[in-house]
């Protein structure tokens, strides 16, 4: 069994991870005292250094052991590719932040911002795309890394109630149905991360 630790506490990249490894021969787990340890400088240029980075970083806390690190984001073609490696961080960047008692709304900022700036962006000029990268790295060297990508079409306004980040917008013509509508098994055999750990697990087990 291959014991693969990953570098998020991201409850829903959690649960996508998992359901990646179901039936194969993979046991995921946390990164011991995950959050404990100070996060890197995610300075890369693009997901894929930035995936790279964070698997090597946090792969020495764990020597010998395979750490794996995703970076992902949202690429809207009406905003020259934005909010791209700043998905996560794309309200925050327009001086949108929570206050330190709330609830994390992240998620919900990151939407109203995009959606204000697709305002009167017509629906056939709305094509986005998910990208994905996740990296394996042991002992601060990188050893695998895997890709993914799906094609979509920004909403006017949320619709579903699974998935996070921007799910609910993300619309696939070819289903009639937002990320955040799919179940968790079907959104993972389609979406970005999904092709990137397949890709990446392909590889390890090679």
């Amino acid at each position: 069994m291959l014991q693969l630790l990953v570098a998020s506490t991201n409850p829903g990249k959690l649960e996508e991870f998992r359901l990646a490894a179901d039936g194969v021969a993979v046991q995921i787990d946390i990164l011991p005292a995950l959050r404990t340890i100070p996060a890197p400088a995610e300075d890369g240029a693009n997901f894929l250094e930035n995936a790279i980075l964070k698997a090597v970083y946090y792969s020495q806390f764990a020597p010998g052991q395979i750490v794996i690190a995703d970076d992902s984001g949202l690429e809207v073609d009406a905003l020259e590719g934005a909010p791209g490696i700043r998905s996560a961080r794309f309200a925050a960047d327009s001086g949108l932040v929570d206050s330190p008692d709330a609830n994390d709304n992240t998620d919900v900022w990151n939407n109203i911002v995009l959606l204000q700036r697709l305002e009167g962006v017509p629906t056939e000029s709305r094509s986005a795309r998910y990208q994905c990268v996740v990296a394996a790295a042991r002992s601060g060297k990188v050893i695998a890394t895997g890709s993914g990508s799906v094609e979509g079409v920004i909403l006017e306004a949320p619709h579903g109630t699974g998935g996070f980040g921007y799910d609910p917008l993300f619309y696939l013509p070819e289903l009639d149905q937002t990320m955040a509508d799919l179940d968790p098994t079907v959104k993972l055999a389609i979406s970005h991360r999904g092709r990137a750990l397949d890709a990446l697990l392909a590889k390890l087990l090679g």
